[in-house]
């Protein structure tokens, strides 16, 4: 077997192994929801909240989840176990399974949802973004009505991230109705005369782990915060601008559509919680618990 197996509907194999047929759901119709939890040094962060937002996920397709939650915790945990621990992101990936006949409607209640797990190395921000920032640019948003669900139907976003890419960029950002709601793969925060603002939870926006994670450190580090409407005006003219997400941690914006955020340097504001993260993760780590 690879030195990276794979997990494929209750079996570890080798990842040329583990064969999705074409009539499979998710292959034609991108029917399936999908999580990504962060492994540093072999320990979870948010894996309890993720499986969460997984259920939810789940839930709100009508796609009974396919195991009870002991049974996701020991094969998450083998998968990282036989790709040898240390620092991981665990892609997990749930379809409504392979079909008989290509049809819109769901196929019958018992029809097996199709379970796919991988683990891959989880790389830290560049030392240069975490030095002078990345750039990100906007783009319309152009998704359904459903960004809450953590839908493996992602072309919207594939499409404004290799925009961005193509720009340089390391980011999008969709604006939306005279808003900023959030990144192609991340959560959109800005800083503004000191205060940090982000979209509240809603339909528009996924609600991060992350997202969750740094909001509470903002409040115990005493900053103000709010959660509120990013109008386009207030990205524009933000003093700091960041993207969190569970591979890219906190990520710092200091260039936006070719112009210079915060004078083009890092914040102090995002030093400061930054820092508050990273001590998270260390506490987190040398304790071997789970957040």
């Amino acid at each position: 077997m690879s030195a990276n197996p794979v997990f494929f509907n209750g079996q570890f194999v080798d990842p040329a192994q583990a064969l999705v047929p074409v009539v499979d759901r998710g292959f034609l119709f991108g029917d399936g929801v999908y999580e990504v939890i962060p492994f540093y040094q072999g320990v979870p962060l948010g894996m309890a909240k993720h499986l969460d937002r997984l259920e939810y996920s789940l839930s709100e397709i009508a796609l009974p989840n396919p195991y009870e939650r002991n049974q996701w915790l020991s094969y998450i945990w083998q998968l990282v176990a036989r790709n040898g621990g240390g620092d991981l992101s665990v892609y997990i990936q749930v379809t409504r399974g392979a079909v008989a006949k290509r049809d819109h409607a769901f196929p019958p209640a018992d029809t097996p949802a199709t379970v796919v797990m991988l683990a891959s190395p989880l790389h830290s921000l560049p030392a240069a973004v975490r030095q002078h920032g990345a750039a990100a640019i906007t783009v319309p948003d152009l998704r359904w009505a459903r960004c809450d669900i953590k839908s493996i139907n992602l072309l919207p976003n594939i499409m404004a991230r290799q925009q961005a890419v193509a720009a340089g960029a390391m980011e999008a950002i969709f604006l939306r109705d005279g808003q900023a709601i959030e990144g192609a793969a991340s959560n959109l925060f800005v800083v503004r005369d000191g205060v940090i603002l982000t979209q509240p939870k809603s339909t528009r926006i996924l609600a991060g782990i992350t997202r969750d994670l740094l909001l509470m450190l903002a409040r115990e580090c005493g900053e103000v915060v709010e959660e509120t409407a990013i109008f386009e005006t207030d990205l524009r003219e933000a003093d700091e601008i960041w993207m969190t997400s569970s591979t890219r941690e906190i990520m710092p914006v200091t260039r936006l559509d070719e112009r210079p955020v915060c004078k083009g340097h890092i914040g102090p504001v995002w030093r400061r919680l930054d820092r508050a993260y990273q001590e998270y993760k260390q506490t987190l780590i040398s304790t071997g618990g789970e957040s």
